[in-house]
Protein backbone atom coordinates (compact mmCIF):
# COMPACT_ATOMS: atom_id res chain seq x y z
CA UNK A 1 0.00 0.00 0.00
CA UNK A 2 2.61 2.99 1.16
CA UNK A 3 4.80 1.44 -1.85
CA UNK A 4 2.19 2.91 -4.17
CA UNK A 5 1.69 6.49 -2.54
CA UNK A 6 5.21 6.53 -2.78
CA UNK A 7 5.91 6.27 -6.57
CA UNK A 8 2.37 8.22 -7.06
CA UNK A 9 3.91 10.79 -4.90
CA UNK A 10 7.47 10.17 -6.36
CA UNK A 11 5.91 11.34 -10.17
CA UNK A 12 4.13 14.26 -8.77
CA UNK A 13 7.55 15.38 -7.28
CA UNK A 14 9.35 15.03 -10.72
CA UNK A 15 6.48 16.75 -12.42
CA UNK A 16 6.62 19.66 -10.12
CA UNK A 17 10.70 19.37 -10.40
CA UNK A 18 10.23 20.03 -13.97
CA UNK A 19 8.81 23.33 -14.27
CA UNK A 20 11.53 25.10 -11.61
CA UNK A 21 14.94 24.54 -10.80
CA UNK A 22 15.03 23.74 -7.46
CA UNK A 23 19.18 24.63 -5.85
CA UNK A 24 20.44 21.71 -3.40
CA UNK A 25 19.99 23.46 0.09
CA UNK A 26 20.65 22.64 3.70
CA UNK A 27 20.26 24.93 7.25
CA UNK A 28 22.62 27.31 7.29
CA UNK A 29 22.33 28.53 3.66
CA UNK A 30 21.44 32.06 2.68
CA UNK A 31 18.61 31.86 0.41
CA UNK A 32 16.67 34.22 -2.12
CA UNK A 33 12.86 33.02 -2.26
CA UNK A 34 10.83 34.63 -5.08
CA UNK A 35 6.98 34.38 -4.05
CA UNK A 36 4.33 35.29 -6.03
CA UNK A 37 1.84 37.69 -4.52
CA UNK A 38 -1.82 38.74 -5.87
CA UNK A 39 -1.40 42.53 -5.25
CA UNK A 40 -5.56 43.40 -6.01
CA UNK A 41 -5.72 42.11 -9.42
CA UNK A 42 -2.31 41.90 -10.34
CA UNK A 43 0.43 39.30 -9.34
CA UNK A 44 3.87 40.74 -8.09
CA UNK A 45 6.78 38.90 -7.20
CA UNK A 46 8.52 39.27 -4.27
CA UNK A 47 11.98 38.69 -2.81
CA UNK A 48 11.99 36.56 1.00
CA UNK A 49 16.07 36.49 1.68
CA UNK A 50 17.17 34.57 4.87
CA UNK A 51 18.69 31.81 6.46
CA UNK A 52 17.71 28.43 6.12
CA UNK A 53 16.59 27.11 9.90
CA UNK A 54 15.08 24.13 9.07
CA UNK A 55 14.17 21.79 6.65
CA UNK A 56 10.60 19.49 6.44
CA UNK A 57 9.29 16.23 5.44
CA UNK A 58 13.06 15.42 3.65
CA UNK A 59 12.36 15.51 -0.19
CA UNK A 60 8.58 14.55 -1.18
CA UNK A 61 5.95 16.28 -2.05
CA UNK A 62 5.09 17.82 0.87
CA UNK A 63 8.78 18.60 2.13
CA UNK A 64 9.04 22.25 3.42
CA UNK A 65 11.71 24.68 4.78
CA UNK A 66 11.89 27.44 6.98
CA UNK A 67 13.98 30.94 6.39
CA UNK A 68 14.38 33.86 8.93
CA UNK A 69 15.58 37.16 8.81
CA UNK A 70 15.67 40.52 10.23
CA UNK A 71 13.74 42.88 9.31
CA UNK A 72 14.24 46.65 11.28
CA UNK A 73 15.19 44.61 14.59
CA UNK A 74 12.49 42.14 14.36
CA UNK A 75 12.95 38.46 13.47
CA UNK A 76 10.49 37.54 10.26
CA UNK A 77 9.76 33.27 9.93
CA UNK A 78 8.25 32.49 6.36
CA UNK A 79 7.57 28.32 6.17
CA UNK A 80 7.33 27.50 2.52
CA UNK A 81 5.77 24.59 0.91
CA UNK A 82 9.08 23.58 -1.45
CA UNK A 83 6.81 22.88 -4.30
CA UNK A 84 4.03 25.74 -4.21
CA UNK A 85 3.19 27.27 -7.50
CA UNK A 86 3.56 30.67 -5.42
CA UNK A 87 7.62 30.29 -5.36
CA UNK A 88 8.63 31.47 -8.82
CA UNK A 89 12.32 30.27 -8.13
CA UNK A 90 14.96 29.75 -5.43
CA UNK A 91 18.20 31.44 -5.59
CA UNK A 92 20.75 30.56 -3.12
CA UNK A 93 22.94 32.94 -1.95
CA UNK A 94 25.63 32.13 0.14
CA UNK A 95 26.34 28.61 2.06
CA UNK A 96 26.63 28.23 5.69
CA UNK A 97 29.24 25.98 7.85
CA UNK A 98 26.95 24.45 10.12
CA UNK A 99 26.68 21.78 13.01
CA UNK A 100 22.80 21.44 13.22
CA UNK A 101 19.96 20.13 11.02
CA UNK A 102 17.60 22.39 13.16
CA UNK A 103 18.86 26.08 13.88
CA UNK A 104 16.05 26.83 16.21
CA UNK A 105 18.80 28.58 18.54
CA UNK A 106 18.65 31.43 15.93
CA UNK A 107 15.48 32.66 17.43
CA UNK A 108 16.77 33.75 20.87
CA UNK A 109 19.81 35.65 18.76
CA UNK A 110 20.42 38.58 17.26
CA UNK A 111 22.66 40.95 15.04
CA UNK A 112 26.27 40.26 14.98
CA UNK A 113 25.41 37.13 17.26
CA UNK A 114 23.26 34.86 14.87
CA UNK A 115 25.42 35.52 11.44
CA UNK A 116 26.73 32.18 10.07
CA UNK A 117 29.99 31.68 8.71
CA UNK A 118 30.25 31.11 5.54
CA UNK A 119 31.71 27.69 4.27
CA UNK A 120 34.23 29.05 1.44
CA UNK A 121 35.26 25.35 0.88
CA UNK A 122 31.96 24.39 -0.27
CA UNK A 123 31.52 27.39 -1.91
CA UNK A 124 34.51 27.21 -4.38
CA UNK A 125 33.70 23.11 -5.28
CA UNK A 126 29.71 24.43 -6.25
CA UNK A 127 31.68 26.96 -8.16
CA UNK A 128 34.15 24.55 -9.95
CA UNK A 129 31.39 22.37 -10.51
CA UNK A 130 29.49 25.38 -12.87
Amino acid sequence: MSNIIKKIEKKQVEKLAADKKIPNFKAGDTLKVYVKIKDGDKFRTQVFEGVVIARDSGSGSNASFTVRKESYGVGVERKFPLHSPAIEKIEKVRIGKVRRSKLFFLRALSGKKARIVEDLNATAAEKAAK
